[in-house]
């Protein structure tokens, strides 16, 4: 399937690692003009060359905190006006804060909430004047199930899906499509999960026996998922909330 990505113009956050690093290698392998910024210089740096590569097409890359809304929105601004216009905006940080205290409950929400807002805000006068105006954010299935991450994180991943949602409606008559993903657990080196695997064995060992693949996602599963849900294949989806998680959530989505 061709998923018309070529030529077409994205930014994704936190793009140098796991899942973001995975998205934006996968546009780029399909044609697209990728934008990278996380907070770290060097590997935004090695992202941005390596993306470069993929495809021979522009890609550029930037540190930026997302938290930071001013510095964020000046950033998309920027990429918009280099390139003449911006088509794809995909949101895939988080401050992966589980703890239930004051400043981690501050955390998700300048990070995953207003981070994912001022990116949107940002694009905007780009994505109206696209003819495949698409925006994807990353939540994650703690947003739809109360699992061990239910705080915090999980409470931000879910106001993310309502917000989508909604711009999914006011956007449309614009021709916008926005759409949330979904991951279930996510094993890649130097992750989280990666993480918990060798400093708490047994909630790893737990949340691996929940699913029923007997296994975790990889980083391009989820990434191949995004490709499509901001692609103009995907021209009739939008407000939907695509969960990638291998049969892990038992809840039925209404």
């Amino acid at each position: 399937m061709d998923l018309q990505l070529k030529g077409l113009k994205a930014i994704v956050t936190g793009g140098t690692k796991g899942i973001g690093l995975a998205i934006a290698r996968t546009l780029a392998k399909e044609g697209a003009d990728v934008a990278i910024c996380a907070r770290n210089v060097a590997a935004v740096e090695a992202a941005a060359t390596e993306l470069k590569g993929l495809s021979g097409g522009r890609a550029l890359g930037a540190s930026i905190d997302v938290a930071d809304g001013v510095a964020l929105k000046a950033w998309v601004a920027s990429v918009g006006a280099q390139w003449e216009g911006l088509d794809i905006v995909v949101a895939n940080v988080s401050a992966l804060a589980i703890d239930n205290d004051i400043n981690s409950w501050r955390k998700e929400f300048e990070t995953d909430l207003l981070g994912t807002v001022n990116l949107v805000d940002a694009a905007l006068p780009f994505l109206e004047s696209s003819k495949a105006g698409s925006i994807v954010a990353i939540s994650s299935v703690s947003g739809r199930e109360i699992d061990f991450a239910a705080g915090p994180y999980g409470t931000f991943k879910a106001a993310l899906v309502h917000y989508v949602q909604g711009l999914a409606h006011q956007l449309a008559s614009k021709g916008i499509r926005a759409n949330t993903v979904s991951p279930g657990n996510v094993y890649f080196e130097g992750g989280v999960w990666d993480w918990i695997e060798h400093n708490d064995p047994v909630l790893y060992a737990k949340a691996l026996a929940l699913n029923p693949t007997g296994r975790m996602a990889n980083p391009q599963e989820i990434a191949n998922a995004v490709a499509f849900v901001a692609s103009p294949a995907a021209s009739f989806v939008s407000g939907t909330n695509l969960v990638v998680d291998g049969a892990l959530t038992r809840g039925v989505q209404l």
